[in-house]
Order: structure tokens, then C-alpha cells, then sequence
């Protein structure tokens, strides 16, 4: 019975001991020369405001012992990039260093009991990073979006996630003001359209499930200047 709560606690609720991340700090490359070049040519490129910004994945569980894990809401409030909104396009990206895990406000709006132990949030937090997404071989999540022609109320993006790219259409919800804009939606994802196998327990009588129910918000500012 021991050995059995303790598979759980690794696999789901995040009670084993975590392992221990390298920092890294690599540089990202997120289309920022393009911007420069939009702009030398009259463009006015705005700035995603990462303070203002926030998107959300909620992770579920699942299989007949489901009753035992935790679902999870991951967070990421440093969202950094650029939009041109004249040409219907943005490019940004967040560190997976920096995602939070089990927020208590965030897991009240989306409805999960509000609290969990401060050590487990811990270690599912790392276990996630080390494991599941290699943060320190793929330390970036990069995304572009562009408008949909003839519609829109569609945005085509494309995630780089896990050393791979894949592309999806999102309704997405675009408030423009004379100094700001928020775009905001939400879609599902599959782990498994990135290489990432989703965790098991237990021969799959405690699982994590392959689809992600993501949202995000982003506002950006005008801004003077790219040019240095």
C-alpha cells in the first residue's frame, strides 16, 4: 500500500522528490529583425505588455483511480513579443522556467478546489520541467500568430513547444484602442502533437491526459521605437 500511494504522489500530485534543474540561458529567436524592418518601412509595432498578460493551461487527470491525483492549472505571467497590427500578425514567447503552477486564484476561476500543499506544488512544478518538457533542452515556448484572410474573427497559430511546431486556428477575440490591444481566446492541444507523452500510473488506472484546455489574454502598448 505504500509503494502505491507513492507511485501516485510521483506521477500525479508531486510529492517525490524533485529533481534538480541547470539553469540555462539561452537567447530566443522570435522574428524580432522582422519588426525592425516593418518599422524602418512606417509600420507602428505595439508591445505585449507581459504585466498585463497572462495565459493558462489547465492540466486534467484521468483513468479509474482518477479520484486520487489533482487536475492543475499552469500559468505563465511573462509573456513577452511584438504585434503589428496593421499587418494582422504578433510574434512572442515565454520562459517554462517561469510558469507557475497551482496559482490559488487561478485554480478558483477554473473551479478546482483553491489550495494544495506548497511542497507538492513544488515538486509537480519541476518534475514537469525536468521530465515532461526538458525546459533545459527547449527552454522556450515561441508563437506566431497571424490574421486569417476573410476572417476576422480567426487567428492561425503556430507553437513551437518541445522541438517541435504546430500550427492551429483559434477564434480569437481582438479589442483595439487608440494605445492598446487585447486579444484573447482559448483552445485545446494535444501533449502528443509535441512529442510529449503524457504520464501513467498504475497501467493506466491513473493518468494524465493528453489534452490541454489553454487561454490566454494579452494586451499590448504602442511603443516610440525598435531602432537601437
Amino acid at each position: 500500500m505504500k509503494l502505491f500511494r507513492v507511485i501516485l504522489l510521483l506521477m500525479l500530485a508531486g510529492c517525490a522528490a524533485p529533481p534538480t534543474l541547470t539553469p540555462s540561458l539561452p537567447v530566443v529567436d522570435f522574428n524580432q529583425s522582422w519588426y525592425q524592418q516593418a518599422e524602418s518601412a512606417g509600420q507602428q509595432i505595439w508591445t505585449i505588455d507581459p504585466q498585463l498578460s497572462l495565459i493558462t493551461i489547465a492540466v486534467r487527470r484521468g483513468g479509474s483511480l482518477a479520484r486520487l491525483g489533482h487536475d492543475h492549472i499552469i500559468a505563465s505571467r511573462n509573456v513577452n513579443g511584438l504585434v503589428a497590427p496593421e499587418q494582422g500578425r504578433a510574434d512572442f514567447y515565454f520562459r517554462l522556467s517561469e510558469l507557475i503552477v497551482d496559482e490559488t486564484e487561478l485554480r478558483r476561476a477554473a473551479g478546482l478546489p483553491p489550495e494544495l500543499p506548497a511542497d507538492a506544488i513544488q515538486a509537480t512544478r519541476l518534475n514537469m520541467l525536468s521530465k515532461v518538457l526538458e525546459a533545459d533542452r527547449f527552454p522556450f515556448v515561441v508563437l506566431h500568430a497571424e490574421k486569417i484572410a476573410g476572417d476576422p474573427s480567426l487567428l492561425r497559430l503556430s507553437i513551437s513547444l518541445h522541438g517541435v511546431t504546430h500550427s492551429v486556428d483559434v477564434p480569437t477575440l481582438i479589442e483595439l484602442g487608440n494605445n492598446s490591444l487585447t486579444a484573447s481566446g482559448t483552445m485545446r492541444l494535444l501533449q502528443s502533437q509535441f512529442n510529449i507523452k503524457p504520464a501513467s500510473a498504475l497501467n493506466g488506472a491513473l493518468v494524465v491526459l493528453d489534452p490541454l484546455e489553454l487561454h490566454f489574454q494579452l494586451v499590448a502598448h504602442r511603443r516610440a521605437s525598435l531602432a537601437r
